[in-house]
């Protein structure tokens, strides 16, 4: 990472999207909040729900792939990260699935190939179980659902992860963290991805340093202990009623880990699992093709 910060003026409703030819900046009002997404190409449609600490730039070089296959891609920033808005409140991921629930029905996409990582994933688990009817196949990735597994891994004093008990501190890490945002994510970002140039890193660096942008991003984490509750309530007994298919990258999240979480959800006739080779935890970033040949298969299957 470099100490150089780019500066842009906020895209307006319709502006195209640069760099990224055919995609533009498009904002929705849902669930009470202003949401921001880019949308572009046509065809069946694709929801990519992105991760901590991304932005929907997390899927930028998957995005023209799949619009090429003849997809219409829509990447929303979820609440709190981006350009979407960045309210107190909200970070239940019953909630955030309640904004892309409505962006989906607002837009008459229903039912969508939804494709979640990281907290993302958790979103996405969270929409597939409460919205069945929005949901015509699911793809989860690089974590594991609240409720179902997450938990065993949420405490590093049993060898989980330890930047679970810092996020959770949403005002110790946001003291942490505001003013020393290159800092502290230049490394995670370089740890994440296997590619030796994570340049594209630094235009999410912006973002983060915006108003609000480091505490809004860390609200996902405060909520996981009441996802957990909510989580387990979603399903009950049942599974979800959509084919699943969990994608990890081959040096990221263990994929046993993720595949075992999301097996306890699924219908195991309609459960696959998948590893993509040479990638990390941004494994849209690090190995787009693969990536979007495996998405377009498990689509079209």
């Amino acid at each position: 990472m470099t100490s150089q910060q780019i500066s842009h003026i906020p895209p307006t409703d319709g502006q195209e999207v640069e760099g990224l030819p055919g995609f533009t900046h498009r904002y929705a009002a849902v669930n009470g909040i202003r949401l921001h997404y880019v949308d572009g190409g046509s065809g069946e449609p694709v929801v990519l729900l992105h991760g901590w600490p991304f932005t929907w730039r997390e899927f930028r070089a998957t995005m023209p792939l799949l619009a090429e296959a003849r997809y219409r891609v829509i990447a929303p920033d979820l609440r709190g990260f981006g350009l979407s808005d960045k309210p107190e409140t909200g970070y239940r991921k019953t909630n955030v699935a309640r904004d892309i629930a409505e962006l989906v029905e607002r837009l008459g996409l229903a039912p969508v190939n939804l494709v979640g990582q990281d907290i993302g994933m958790m979103v996405a688990f969270a929409l597939a179980a409460s919205r069945p009817d929005l949901v015509k196949k699911a793809v989860l990735g690089e974590a594991l659902i609240p409720g179902y597994g997450l938990e065993d891994y949420m405490d590093p004093a049993t060898g989980g992860y330890g930047h679970f008990a810092h996020h959770m501190q949403v005002d110790l890490a946001t003291r942490e963290t505001e003013g020393r945002e290159e800092e502290f994510l230049g490394p995670t970002w370089d740890m994440m991805s296997v590619s030796e140039d994570t340049s594209w890193t630094r235009e999410l660096l912006d973002s983060f340093q915006a108003p609000g942008g480091m505490r809004g991003g860390f609200q996902h984490y405060g909520t996981l202990l009441e996802d957990i509750a909510e989580s387990r309530a979603l399903l009950g007994e049942n599974k979800l009623a959509m084919p699943v298919l969990t994608v990890n990258g081959e040096h990221g999240i263990p994929a046993a880990q993720t595949a075992a979480s999301v097996a306890r959800v699924s219908d195991p006739s309609r459960f696959e699992q998948d590893i993509a080779p040479d990638s990390g935890h941004t494994l849209g970033e690090d190995n787009p093709t693969w990536y979007a040949t495996r998405l377009d298969r498990f689509f079209r299957s």
